[in-house]
């Protein structure tokens, strides 16, 4: 079990129940994508897994293909996921991954 947390900004977190930051306390890879051959958490696994388990609607302004939508911006640990390897990023426990909306209606 791997625990860290996840924390949705910028109108993000309305998505989500209006909950800004959330605990959570993954089961192994391997038990939750039983058909993959998967054993550690990448960050294209954990965006299943809060469209499963934390995302309560309009998954089409979060979500686009099998990644986050343009307009979201997403950290580790508090940097730009792009100096990670975006969604092939391997999780590690107590990371923090943040998703920062910087799409505004007018």
């Amino acid at each position: 079990m791997q625990i860290i947390e996840i924390a949705f900004g910028g109108g993000a977190e309305l998505l989500f129940d209006k909950i800004k930051k959330h605990i959570v306390e993954l089961p192994p890879a391997r038990k939750y994508f039983p058909d993959a051959d998967i054993e550690k958490w990448r960050i294209k696994e954990l965006l299943i897994w809060i469209k499963d388990n934390l995302l309560k609607e309009r998954p089409e302004l979060f979500l686009q293909g099998e990644s986050v939508r343009p307009g979201i911006l997403v950290l580790i640990n508090d940097a730009d996921w792009e100096l990670f390897g975006e969604l092939e990023y391997e999780l590690q426990t107590n990371d923090e991954i943040t998703f920062i909306s910087t799409l505004h209606g007018g």
